[in-house]
């Protein structure tokens, strides 16, 4: 005796990439000021270390360094970018 179970068809899966466009703008909007933040720390650090400023917040740790702080700045500045990117690609009413 062979028993054979139908299932119905249902509803295509499909991915809703809308979304994740829209959490991407977000974020491309939240960290230039970000990097910026970091900017002003790698320049506050460089300026204590010329004697220019008092002491710098973070006076020991992988912090403490200016060239952190830097490529800091420049890693989160990229990053905006890319999600700005990512989330203005295919999108023909914010071109």
């Amino acid at each position: 005796m062979v028993v054979r179970i139908r299932f119905a068809k249902g509803p295509k899966v499909g991915r809703k990439r809308r979304k994740n466009k829209r959490i991407a703008l977000a974020f491309a909007a939240i960290l230039p000021p970000t990097a910026f933040s970091a900017g002003m720390l790698a320049l506050w650090r460089i300026a204590a270390d010329l004697s220019w400023t008092s002491s710098f917040a973070i006076p020991s740790g992988i912090f403490s360094h200016w060239q952190v702080w830097l490529a800091g700045a420049i890693a989160l500045q990229l990053c905006a970018r890319a999600l700005d990117r990512y989330g203005k690609s295919g999108d023909s009413a914010t071109s």
